[in-house]
Formats: C-alpha cells, sequence, structure tokens
C-alpha cells in the first residue's frame, strides 16, 4: 500500500469495521472531493466511523464519512455528511457488486489517506461477525498482551 514510502500519511482508521466483520479483501479507491474538503482533510479532520459503502447506478458511493468544514473555507465549504463517490475501474466494480449480490458480503471503509497529493480511501470486501467471533478475538488478543507482559518481566 506504500507504507514505506514518506508519501504516505494516514487521515482516518476505521477500528470498528476490523472488529464487526471479516476483512476478505481491500481495494485502494480515489474520491471525488471538493477543494475545501481536501485542506480539511490535510489538517486530519476526518471520522468514518459511522461510513458505509453503496454501490447504486453502477457507481460505488460512500455514506456518512464525516468532513469537518474547513476554517477558511466559507462560502465554498459543502455539508459535511454529503455522499461521495469513489473512483474505481468499471471491472473492479461489476464484480464487487457480483459478490455482494451472491455471497452475502458488504462493503465497508477501513482508511482514508494521502498517497503522494491524492486522497485515497481503502474499503473492504467483508463478512459481518457473529458475537462469538467477537468475543473469540478478543481473548486472543487478551491472551498475546498477557504473553508480551510476561516476557517482557523476564528479560528485564
Amino acid at each position: 500500500m506504500g507504507k514505506e514510502n514518506g508519501n504516505f500519511k494516514l487521515v482516518a482508521n476505521n477500528k470498528k469495521a476490523r472488529h464487526d466483520y471479516f476483512l476478505e479483501q481491500t481495494y485502494e479507491c480515489g474520491v471525488s472531493l471538493h477543494g475545501t474538503e481536501v485542506k480539511s482533510l490535510r489538517m486530519g479532520k476526518c471520522s468514518i466511523k459511522e461510513s458505509f459503502v453503496h454501490i447504486e447506478n453502477g457507481e460505488v458511493i460512500l455514506y456518512g464519512m464525516h468532513i469537518s468544514p474547513y476554517e477558511k473555507g466559507n462560502i465554498f465549504n459543502r455539508d459535511p455528511l454529503r455522499p461521495k463517490k469513489l473512483l474505481m475501474h468499471k471491472q473492479e466494480i461489476r464484480k464487487l457488486q457480483g459478490q455482494i449480490k451472491e455471497k452475502g458480503y458488504t462493503l465497508v471503509p477501513v482508511q482514508v489517506y494521502f498517497k503522494g497529493s491524492l486522497v485515497k480511501v481503502q474499503i473492504a470486501l467483508a463478512k459481518g461477525k457473529k458475537l462469538y467471533d467477537k468475543r473469540q478475538d478478543i481473548a486472543k488478543k487478551d491472551q498475546r498482551r498477557e504473553a508480551e507482559r510476561d516476557f517482557k518481566v523476564r528479560n528485564l
């Protein structure tokens, strides 16, 4: 994804997506934005916690992504919660549409970041977790944390 380059800057991360879904496959998309929205993103004022993705009329639309209005943007500011069009190839969109209809998957935004000067959104093809899956994940994290704590204590 380009984390090793100096041109990657994370703006927003959706931890809830990893908690609530099994992320099968990730895709990188561009976003159709206006100037003041990009300026606000550069300042890190973005939230994708409650956002979701739908495919409508062959277009991928991101709903619920909150970009705070730019302070110096006055009349040029747009609605912070307006739906944003994600830019993907038609072939990819058709493939995703087929998987969503057929297998019961959903699309979830995972990250918003700058790749060079471009704003990118990472979306994932995901399947919902059941309550017992979430409990298993929490138990694994607790075990890993305990093991790391014991390792630190022994090495001091």
